[in-house]
């Protein structure tokens, strides 16, 4: 089991860069920067490759719709190369509140701009002249919609690897089968192993069965709240503030992927609720009526003996690295939560 971290981007970055040398040294797979309506996750990535020697860096993620396919492309491109090929290039669509809210374009046809942005990003990665002929993007532009002067290029410089390692972030059934079916690592999020089959089972071996075989087997990437000790219990209740934002209150109702997720975990009637009771104002009383069930399976939080028995049930679910969120926010135990992780799932 490889070992993660999300690197933090609420500031102090020089900091967070100094802690993930530290991190590296105790053995961390992967650094993670994300990229919401913050400061842009490449510059940060960029530091991280010059300030590190080991570790895999991973965007976690780049919307699909906030740069067009060719700049996303270059931007892996370089990432990977000043890194010395240790980048992974994280993609998702996000959702409509940050697409439209933040970027100010239409969050339409999810699923067709994701196949064809990979498909573009491989192809400049090969140096092939882009020309790429989609139902969203045309390369290079018509005529009678621009100057008639675009003309296919190819990257000038040379990648380090034509096979950069893409990560899909992916929640929903078709989102997950084309995950399957492109992707070398598959994200989801607020993974319950004993029902992730039930939930994607269908999805997954759908797109495993359109898979090219030289991407290599899928990888399964799982962010999951960790708090190692005998006396930690009471943390499962850290979990709940930030689990009913998600189910109750990342969208509206009918418009909630998160809270789709909950449903199909079997938690339909609880996910009503917590909904409710968020979008009401209630957002203690949400968390409260979370099912204890779901909370505890979505953590790595108790003694060593019980953690490593659970980092088995992911690894039995198919999670092959896990990116993890300390409970406690300090230095020192974070870096004693990643030399843990490291042991118990080694």
């Amino acid at each position: 089991m490889r070992i993660g971290i999300q690197a933090s981007y609420s500031g102090g970055f020089k900091e967070t860069a100094s802690e993930i040398r530290d991190l590296e040294s105790a053995g961390l797979d992967v650094a993670m920067m994300a990229e919401v309506y913050t400061f842009d996750a490449v510059s940060q990535l960029g530091y991280l490759a010059a300030v590190t020697e080991r570790v895999e860096l991973m965007s976690a993620i780049l919307p699909i719709y906030s740069r067009t396919p060719a700049l996303t492309a270059m931007t892996a491109a370089g990432l990977d190369f000043v890194s010395d090929g240790r980048f992974t290039l994280g993609l998702g669509a996000s959702g409509p509140q940050v697409i439209e809210g933040w970027h100010g374009v239409p969050y339409d046809a999810p699923l067709q701009r994701t196949r064809e942005v990979v498909e573009i990003c491989r192809q400049v990665w090969r140096r092939e002249r882009l020309e790429h002929a989609g139902k969203k993007y045309t390369i290079p532009l018509p005529p009678e919609q621009g100057t008639g002067l675009g003309k296919p290029l190819k990257l000038i410089n040379t990648p380090l690897r034509s096979d950069i390692p893409i990560l899909l972030a992916a929640l929903g059934p078709k989102n997950v089968e084309l995950a399957a079916e492109i992707a070398e690592i598959w994200e989801p999020i607020w993974f319950h192993p004993e029902r992730a089959a039930d939930v994607w089972g269908e999805s997954l071996a759908a797109g495993r069965a359109r898979r090219d075989p030289s991407l290599g087997e899928l990888q399964v990437l799982v962010g999951v709240p960790v708090a190692i000790g005998d006396d930690v219990d009471a943390l499962h209740d850290q979990v709940r503030p930030a689990l009913a934002l998600y189910v109750g209150g990342m969208g509206a109702r009918g418009k909630n992927f998160y809270n789709d997720l909950a449903v199909r975990y079997g938690f339909e009637a609880e996910a009503k609720t917590v909904q409710d009771l968020y979008l009401d104002g209630k957002k203690d009383e949400a968390a409260a009526a979370l099912p204890d069930e779901l909370v505890r399976a979505v953590s790595l939080i108790g003694p060593e003996s019980y953690v490593a028995e659970r980092i088995a049930a992911f690894a039995e679910a198919g999670v092959t690295t896990l990116a993890v969120q300390p409970m406690d926010g300090s230095r020192e135990a974070r870096l004693k939560t990643v030399e843990t992780m490291k042991r118990l799932g080694g």
